[in-house]
């Protein structure tokens, strides 16, 4: 029976409370107070129109038609805002102690104009200018820092039920479409913390915001005030916690961005994912520090931590916004930087058995470079380029109008340094420019690095100045061009004993075990469409000298160098053969072979004849023919020996075909 009798209260309860809706509260009164109290509050017009019904749940109060929030006097005629259907809720306390207070606003269906003229003004500032000389005795609306002023008011709850947000910029042309929102929005003491949660979708792609404003009547003024914000989207999270303001757009604070790959970011904005290259932000880019948006749109990024696919960089940097691209500035440290992602193997040019097969077809895409200036001071304990590792580093790079120019001051490569200057331009083209200076250069690990060649160990310097042009890496091997030199010091080359197979033509001479030493090592060249050329190769050893010319097709991949190698005169006369070595063909297989002519045709001394014709008589049987001398005799055995046996088992040891 008790519970009978309580249901029936509840009952009568409710039906009073729908007595009172419909008697006590005036609708078109509540809807009149809405409207003045907001004008008062913003200084913007409101409209209700259609019939206003009472309503008791969730709140009691009226249910209006159409309404309508007027712009800005400066924006376009559309309204601010406007709604299918209004909702108004009353404090029920207030008004059962006979004042009227508005604690519950919801909106259906609205549609939200944001706009921003060329002057940085916003339509969604709702300050309102205060009085210019307000008589002594009024008690004026505290003023903002622009001379303006916001009327205090409090809302328990704000809702939006399927809204959309229309976004214009007039001074950069850009618009935005957010539709399905859902908001929900609480100002529970007049110009004290206000909290809000939104989400909603733009283009396509789903999001989330959380956001506490402390002061919510400072911010509503266009003032500075206290913000904690959070935005998610697919795999991306940005929290900022700081101080901001709209009048003009300012914040300062600390921001964490956890991003992805950017993809889902980039697709909220309607943008395509960014290629970034692998370390540099192409899987996990991270971002966090103190972020500041000054006056004028700058962009300004202390005690800042970005981590791109694993790399961990420390990073100072001011973006400023420019006419035809915004210009960033910025210092970056780090201790290792893993840049291997940029080297690439290279696309095979041809079909297998192609010479030119490594040098890729493949355009090159330039485009990044008219994205942005940039002043970009580097400092790295170590980079790994992939096929190149460099030790401590400083360099800056400088990036004006799509030319790129990194300067190199202190660069520790390969146990010496390495300074100059690179330049990527893509201005009209692509082009590309080195002027280097390689000093105290170990051979042995860089030519590993670049082409698993280990055979030459030496020490020196290399100086370059290059210059290519062309939309892909084939093109720009044809069109090198400069010149160059190199210095190297002791060292020795492996696999190729050159004098003691210069003084014995021993099968022994080649193959693993054996080896060139030498003292001094030294060439220049030139380099003119895709070819360089030498003329002066010297090389000096304890037991011989060497001298070399040359071509080597870098365009074409191919060799054609002639080697002279001589050895020392000794003490008993012998020595001072010189054996011409051709090397030429193919960089994939070249063919290695003895000028065998110009063997023959070389001047020999006394001793070196008489012990030809010795091993011509004793070892290969030579007898004189008739009218023919020992040494004729031993010169001719000795050219068809070399010709049909010892030429094919250099050639086939020297690595020919």
């Amino acid at each position: 029976m008790r519970w009978l009798i309580r249901l029936v209260a509840v009952l009568f309860g409710l039906v009073a409370l729908f007595l009172v809706a419909l008697v006590l509260v005036p609708r078109d009164r509540l809807a009149e107070l809405a409207a003045r109290q907001f004008e008062a509050a913003t200084g913007r017009a409101m409209t209700i129109s259609g019939e206003v019904r009472p309503s008791v749940w969730p709140k009691l109060g009226v249910r209006t038609g159409p309404v309508t929030i007027a712009n800005a006097p400066w924006a376009a005629g559309e309204p601010l805002l406007e709604a299918r259907a209004l909702e108004i809720g009353l404090d029920t306390l207030a008004l059962m102690g006979g004042s009227w207070r508005i604690s519950r606003v919801a909106l259906d269906e609205p549609v939200i104009r944001l706009e921003r003229d060329a002057e940085g003004r916003a339509n969604w500032d709702l300050s309102r200018p205060a009085a210019a000389d307000p008589a002594p005795e009024a008690d004026p609306a505290p003023a903002t820092a622009a001379g303006s002023a916001v009327s205090p008011f409090t809302l328990d709850e704000g809702i939006v039920t399927g809204g959309r947000v229309l976004w214009i910029d007039h001074g950069t042309g850009r618009r935005g479409d957010i539709s399905g929102v859902q908001a929900r929005v609480t100002l529970p003491e007049s110009g004290g913390p206000a909290d809000l949660t939104l989400s909603g979708q733009a283009n396509g792609r789903g999001f989330a915001v959380e956001g506490r404003l402390e002061e919510a009547g400072s911010a509503l003024a266009g003032r500075v005030a206290p913000l904690r914000l959070s935005l998610a989207t697919g795999s991306a999270r940005i929290t900022f916690e700081g101080e901001a303001g709209s009048a003009p757009p300012m914040a300062d604070g600390r921001i964490d961005a956890a991003l992805g790959d950017l993809g889902d970011l980039a697709a909220l904005f309607g943008r395509p994912r960014p290629e970034l290259p692998e370390g540099l932000g192409r899987r996990q880019l991270d971002i966090a520090g103190r972020l500041t948006l000054a006056e004028g749109g700058t962009l300004h990024l202390r005690e800042g931590r970005v981590t791109a696919d694993g790399n961990r960089l420390a990073v100072e940097a001011d973006m400023t916004p420019g006419g035809d691209r915004p210009k960033l500035e910025a210092n970056v440290r780090a201790e290792a930087l893993d840049l291997a992602g940029l080297s690439t193997p290279a696309a095979a040019a041809g079909p297998p058995g192609d010479d030119r097969q490594g040098w890729s077809r493949t355009p090159i895409d330039a485009s990044a470079l008219s994205a942005v200036d940039l002043g970009l001071a580097l400092s790295a304990g170590s980079i790994d380029l992939g096929r190149l590792r460099l030790g401590a580093t400083k360099a800056i790079l400088t990036l004006d109008r799509a030319r790129l120019v990194v300067d190199l001051r202190e660069v520790a490569a390969y146990g010496g340094s390495l300074a100059g200057e690179l330049v990527v331009n893509g201005r009209q083209g692509l082009s590309l420019a080195a002027d280097l200076t390689l000093s105290g250069l170990q051979t042995e690990p860089l030519l590993a690095d670049l082409a698993e060649f280990d055979r030459l160990a030496t020490q020196g310097d290399v100086r370059l100045k290059l210059l290519a042009a062309g939309p892909h890496q084939e093109a720009l091997m044809q069109s090198l061009s400069g010149t160059g030199s190199i210095r190297f010091g002791k060292g020795e080359f492996r696999g190729l004993d050159v004098a003691r197979m210069v003084r014995t033509l021993d099968a022994g001479s080649v193959g693993e075990g054996t080896r060139t030493i030498f003292d001094k090592l030294g060439a220049s060249f030139t380099v003119e469409k895709g070819v360089l050329r030498n003329e002066d190769l010297a090389l000096e050893a304890p037991l011989m000298r060497a001298t070399g010319a040359g071509s080597v097709g870098i365009g074409d991949r191919t060799l054609d160098y002639r080697l002279l190698p001589t050895l020392l005169p000794r003490e008993d006369g012998t020595g001072g053969v010189s054996v011409p070595v051709i090397i030429a063909g193919p960089w994939a297989g070249p063919r290695t072979r003895l000028d065998l002519d110009a063997l023959v045709r070389q001047p020999v001394g006394q001793q070196v004849k008489e012990r030809m014709s010795e091993e011509a008589a004793e070892r290969l049987g030579v007898v004189p023919q008739e009218g023919e001398s020992l040494e004729e005799a031993a010169k001719r055995r000795a050219r068809e020996s070399l010709q049909n046996e010892a030429g094919r088992a250099l050639n086939r040891l020297l690595g020919g075909n």
